[in-house]
Formats: structure tokens, C-alpha cells, sequence
């Protein structure tokens, strides 16, 4: 129906995203999910009602395709969601280069190009929502961890610039520090290691997401950061 809510999330797996594209549903939006390979999303389409669409975040053309095939099928998304990215690990004396800028290009140049055209149709009509997901690298840079850090880095940087920019225009950006581990649905031996919500959930997580999503305008929080209360900072 054209008067639903749509929600496109970007970068979709098992888990966060997968609980997101629920929560959205029993909200009663209609859902768009987006990945480089969409044929592994059948059954949360089936149980979501959602449209599932291929994309490739480092590569902007396959971006602007996206969004043509969501407007032309479904309209213009009310919330748009940004889960990508990519890690390289080890010293950094002994990174690969190229490596190095495609990870960075996925996890933050790609929620640029993501962002810019979600904006430039929320702008036109006069109202939206571009979330981001974030990390603990977000904030913190770890050992080994340069281009991750890099491009989380990045990535928040983008947000808090946009929601200088875009809440004016009552566009609503949201960046979401994730400081922890998400369990997994289909069982994760990290979890029970930990002991007691030694770890996200991420139907909770996707709850967040939402209540930001649900807030007044008069009161918009840019940023927010979910973490295990047992973890230490």
C-alpha cells in the first residue's frame, strides 16, 4: 500500500539486519532488502513480506540501480539503513594496499554513496531517515585493526556532518555505536562463553534503531551507543 512506511536496509545477513527487516514488518512497513546476493534472503522475505534487491556497495552505479528498482517498485523509503562494511586485520606494515581501499570503500565511501541518494529524494519530498551502523571501532582504534578502524572512523564522521546538515530539512541521521559482539540466532558457542548478556541481542539492538527512528523531532538524538552492561569500557 503507498501510504505504509518503507524501510530499505542496506547490507543484509542473519543477524541485526534480519531483525530489523522483523521489526519493521510487525510495525507494519513495508520492507526492502538489499545484498550483493539477494538469492540468500528467501525465507526472511517469506516471512517478512519483503522485496529483496541486489547490491554492491563499492560500486555506485549498483547503488543508483537499487534505489531506481525500490522508487519504481515501491516508492520512496521513509528509513533507509547502512549495515555494510569490511575489515582487514594484521599489522600494518603488512596490509595489502588494495585490500585496504576496498575495505575501507565498503564501510564508509559506500554509506556516502548510499546517504547521498537517499538524501537527495528525502530532501525533495521533505522528510526521511539514514541510519548508520557503527562499531567499537567507531570510537577506538584497536591493535591490527587500522582499516577497520579506518573506515568506522569515517562512517561517523559522515553521520555526525549529515545530521548537522539534514535535521534542518527534517531529515532525520542516526548513527548507532555497536560496542560488542551480536549473538547469533542460529546458535554461538561466544555467547554462552561469556556468560549472561554477555553479548548484544540483536532483536534488542533492532529496537533501538527503532525507538530513534519513532522519536520527536523537538528531541532527535544523532548518535547512540548499545553495549553489554557487564563489559568493560
Amino acid at each position: 500500500m503507498a501510504d505504509k512506511e518503507l524501510a530499505l536496509i542496506v547490507g543484509v545477513g542473519e543477524g541485526l539486519s534480519a531483525s530489523l527487516a522483523r521489526l519493521c514488518a510487525e510495525q507494519g512497513m513495508n520492507v526492502a532488502l538489499a545484498a550483493r546476493k539477494p538469492g540468500k534472503l528467501g525465507d526472511l522475505c517469506a516471512e517478512t513480506g519483503a522485496k529483496a534487491y541486489t547490491c554492491d556497495v563499492s560500486d555506485s552505479a549498483s547503488v543508483d540501480a537499487l534505489f531506481d528498482a525500490v522508487t519504481a517498485g515501491q516508492g520512496v523509503p521513509n528509513l533507509v539503513v547502512y549495515n555494510p562494511s569490511a575489515r582487514v586485520r594484521g599489522p600494518i606494515i603488512d596490509l595489502d594496499r588494495e585490500a585496504a581501499k576496498d575495505a575501507v570503500l565498503i564501510t564508509a565511501h559506500g554509506g556516502f554513496v548510499v546517504a547521498q541518494k537517499a538524501a537527495q529524494l528525502m530532501v525533495k519530498r521533505g522528510s526521511g531517515a539514514i541510519f548508520f551502523t557503527g562499531a567499537s571501532a567507531s570510537v577506538k582504534g584497536f591493535s591490527n585493526s587500522s582499516v577497520f578502524a579506518m573506515g568506522k572512523f569515517g562512517l561517523r564522521g559522515l553521520a555526525q556532518a549529515l545530521a548537522r546538515e539534514l535535521h534542518p530539512q527534517n531529515i532525520h541521521i542516526g548513527h548507532f555505536v555497536i560496542d560488542g559482539g551480536i549473538i547469533k540466532k542460529s546458535g554461538d558457542d561466544r555467547a554462552a562463553a561469556r556468560g549472561e548478556d554477555g553479548m548484544l541481542d540483536p532483536d534488542s539492538i533492532a529496537e533501538t534503531y527503532m525507538h530513534m527512528y519513532r522519536q520527536h523531532r523537538s528531541a532527535w538524538a544523532w548518535e547512540i551507543e548499545v553495549r553489554p552492561w557487564v563489559e568493560k569500557f
